[in-house]
């Protein structure tokens, strides 16, 4: 039988001590755990849902990666590149590959009776997966984007169309520069997405590829590059190998030389910002376990001198010092698993009940989400779980040495 155990287990269960100090003690090391615990899980879940919604944000506008020209990787210029059946079936075939769809850029010029405003259009064939824009889709309807004939459709951002004052379902008229020359075009306003991420909302639409390389003279199998999902986000350094391998440098039909980048790479100062994130987390971390430990030290304390009498009789009959200290340790260790117990539960709760109302909100101006996102990664509340109850345990090893200084004779005549 382990005896510390024992002990223990019947101190902690012995709901007839009435002692005025020891109880309150263990009340608030125990309420102190639980709401380290909770925040850790709330602050973690919210980072991750964070970064995850940013994360799949930017990749639903680009991929997880994007083949285009050599020639435009450090300029803005409007290379281009060869998509044709060959290319779009290597790409396809490539390990680790998703899917792959093409896309072009122009710019032009919004404009209704009462305004206008310079955007981007974004040419998109039938091949490309309006998934993301369905998730984010506010009003109307995603329209049926074409590489082989015009529909004049678009996709607009809320942000625009509250600029412009347009709804869908509404007309409007488009024009496209090249020199002295100005095209005009009438578009049908088919729907309206909101991402809130304003680097995007601002100056971003979406038409037919045939459209865009129609007012840019391009032939059909031209686009300004191709963007490629992966089956596996954590396997993107492994799948962007095999693109440098098999894609970079390599040469279209027309002689121009491909290269690739990785969604990182293309949109850095975002995820630069992403991680920096984790910073907070750690902190955070480190300040609720610095809490939670603190409280056990001053709760073991309180219990061991208020229980210097019964330390003092288990030492008169022959008890080492070892083992006193290890029952303490395991009354510990139950004041600690309670205490875990109910962080769960408020830290899950919290999370579960964010996640079904929406209750906290956000402004997606600054935050560019419209709620607090929260992710629940139980693997990673479990080892937050482990490494707080195994920290708050290390950290009562030093108080339990106090039990060796209390003299068996002395203890007993002090009651």
């Amino acid at each position: 039988m382990n005896l510390p155990l024992f002990i223990a287990r019947r101190i902690y269960s012995d709901e007839g001590d009435k002692r005025k100090v020891s109880r309150p003690a263990i009340r608030i090391a125990t309420v102190g755990v639980a709401i380290g615990l909770a925040v850790m899980i709330v602050t973690v879940s919210v980072i991750l849902g964070f970064k995850h919604t940013i994360r799949d944000k930017v990749v639903g506008f680009g991929g997880h990666i994007q083949v285009h020209n050599i020639l435009s990787y450090n300029t803005s210029d409007p290379y281009v590149i060869c998509a044709d059946d060959s290319v779009m079936n290597v790409l396809q075939h490539i390990e680790g590959v998703r899917h792959a769809e093409r896309y072009s850029y122009t710019q032009g010029l919004l404009k209704t009776n009462d305004d206008f405003l310079g955007i981007v259009f974004k040419g998109i064939g039938q091949e490309y997966d309006t998934q993301f824009l369905k998730s984010n889709l506010v009003s109307g309807d995603i329209p049926q984007f074409c590489d082989s004939t015009s529909r004049y459709q678009l996709l607009l951002s809320k942000m625009i169309a509250d600029k412009l004052r347009l709804k869908s379902g509404d007309k409007v008229f488009a024009y496209f520069f090249d020199g002295d020359d100005v095209r005009t075009r009438r578009y049908t306003v088919c729907g309206i997405y909101q991402t809130n991420m304003t680097r995007f909302d601002e100056n971003l639409c979406f038409t037919d590829l045939y459209t865009v390389n129609r007012i840019n003279g391009w032939e059909k199998d031209i686009c300004s590059g191709i963007e490629v999902s992966v089956d596996n986000l954590e396997t993107l350094n492994q799948t962007e190998d095999r693109f440098i391998e098999q894609v970079n440098r390599s040469s279209d039909r027309i002689g121009n030389t491909f290269t690739t980048q990785t969604i990182y790479e293309v949109y850095p100062q975002v995820f630069s910002w992403l991680e920096l994130l984790d910073i907070n987390v750690w902190i955070i971390l480190f300040l609720m376990v610095c809490v939670a430990g603190f409280t056990m030290i001053s709760g073991l304390l309180i219990i061991i001198l208020e229980r210097t009498q019964m330390i003092g009789i288990l030492k008169a009959v022959g008890a080492r010092n070892d083992t006193i200290r290890h029952t303490f340790l395991w009354f510990s260790v139950f004041i600690i698993g309670q205490g875990l117990f109910w962080g769960n539960i408020i830290g899950v709760g919290i999370v579960l009940l964010q996640n079904y109302t929406g209750i906290i909100a956000l402004d997606p101006q600054t935050y560019y989400v419209s709620k607090a996102p929260m992710e629940l990664n139980i693997l990673l509340i479990l080892l937050i779980n482990v490494a707080t109850l195994l920290i708050c345990v290390f950290v009562l090893i030093a108080p339990s040495y106090l039990i060796s200084h209390i003299h068996p004779a002395k203890s007993m005549r002090y009651e």
